[in-house]
């Protein structure tokens, strides 16, 4: 049932703020670096109107803000922060900190080219490198999307049985500022639907006293925490669906770990991340009006990876393309591909596919070049074209 709403027109930096606002963490971590700056400058400005009742830290580096989130979490508060490419990388060894503990931060990433060279625009490098670190990763579309995510990633980080780390991103400039029709919740709905934080080992507990960081001697105690780890990723995808399923009842909008469009009876299908998926929706509806059987799969939930989800929606097709916005340097895929392969390996018949890499360092992702990439999927079924990796836009 719908709640009250305000349209709005927004940037996602400006709805994921509001997101915050609304889940009312007890401590807000920042450090400004583009093109992430805006949710933590727009935060502030709530906490300076008394909108929110949050302790804002501001912090001289990524690396210390992510430590401040870590010792405030342990602590049993409600915490988020935000970030983007350097800033990401410079929290690197604070990342495994924090799942490793099983804190429950949530943390805004504006996906973003990492240096060298300089780049300030959006791609996939950043996040992919936080991949394997034990963060649940949400990648948005839009900027209602982040908006979205990032609520649901509050009851996702703290539910009892996951306590971890959530990474709610957009990507850098494309969705984080550019201005989209928004739909914001009245905060008391939203506020209702996160509800209370609840610690469930808080350093300060004098009842129960417990110990965090610990010192874990010649590997038997740490490899029990990391299979503990692995177990509690693992068994998040019932809760993110029916905390997904739970905020879709409130605001009417899907909350799915993928997103298939015309995949039903589609022979040929490109797999993506994030914001170049409308692009990919808008060829591929040109195409199927043409009568060329086309589908699009972009992945909302990208850790824990969706294996069946994906398997299911593309194991009809022909041939299958996948779009990664990073490179994975040594391996014979790009990282999205690598996932998605993974995923088809058990299917009875082997589907061919080939992976693009596209739009690095904000490289435009142009209707010419997606058209280009079905044309090539078309060849693949025919046999008159090879697999493995390519580069899509540059020579």
């Amino acid at each position: 049932m719908m709640s009250d709403i305000t349209v709005l027109a927004a940037t996602g930096n400006l709805m994921v703020a509001e997101a915050f606002r609304q889940a009312e963490p007890d401590v807000l971590t920042a450090y400004p670096i583009t093109p992430q700056t805006a949710i933590v400058e727009t935060f502030s400005k709530f906490v300076a109107d008394g909108r929110v009742h949050t302790e804002y830290v501001n912090v001289e580096s990524e690396h210390s803000s992510l430590s401040a989130a870590i010792g405030a979490s342990a602590a049993g508060a409600r915490v988020a922060t935000a970030t983007s490419s350097q800033g990401l990388a410079l929290m690197w060894e604070e990342l495994h900190i924090a799942s490793g503990m099983r804190l429950p931060i949530v943390m805004a990433n504006a996906n973003r080219a990492l240096s060298a060279p300089i780049n300030i625009h959006g791609d996939h490098s950043d996040v992919m490198g936080a991949r394997d670190t034990g963060w649940i990763i949400l990648i948005a579309e839009t900027a209602q999307e982040a908006y979205d995510n990032t609520i649901i990633s509050f009851r996702i980080a703290e539910h009892e049985d996951v306590q971890l780390p959530v990474l709610t991103t957009l990507d850098g400039f494309i969705t984080t500022h550019a201005m989209e029709r928004c739909e914001l919740l009245d905060d008391a709905t939203v506020k209702a639907y996160v509800g209370d934080m609840v610690p469930q080992n808080p350093l300060i507990n004098g009842e129960m006293p417990v110990g965090h960081g610990m010192f874990a001697s010649l590997g038997g105690a740490y490899f029990k925490v990391k299979r503990a780890e692995r177990a509690a990723i693992d068994f998040t995808p019932p809760i993110i669906k029916q905390v997904g399923d739970e905020w879709a009842a409130i605001c009417e909008r899907p909350v799915d770990f993928i997103d298939a469009y015309e995949c039903d009876d589609a022979d040929y299908i490109i797999v993506v991340l994030g914001s170049a998926a409308g692009n990919v929706r808008t060829v591929a509806r040109q195409l199927r009006a043409e009568g060329i059987k086309v589908g699009v799969l972009r992945i909302r939930v990208y850790r824990p990876f969706p294996f069946n989800e994906v398997r299911e929606a593309l194991k009809g097709a022909k041939a299958i393309g996948i779009m990664d916005r990073a490179d994975s340097f040594g391996s014979q895929f790009g990282p999205l591909c690598l996932d998605v392969r993974s995923a088809l390996y058990d299917l009875p018949v082997r589907i061919p596919t080939r992976n693009w890499v596209y739009g690095l360092g904000g490289a435009d992702v142009t209707l010419a070049s997606i058209n280009q990439a079905f044309d090539e999927l078309q060849q693949l079924a025919a046999g008159s074209l090879d697999e493995g990796l390519h580069y899509l836009g540059t020579k």
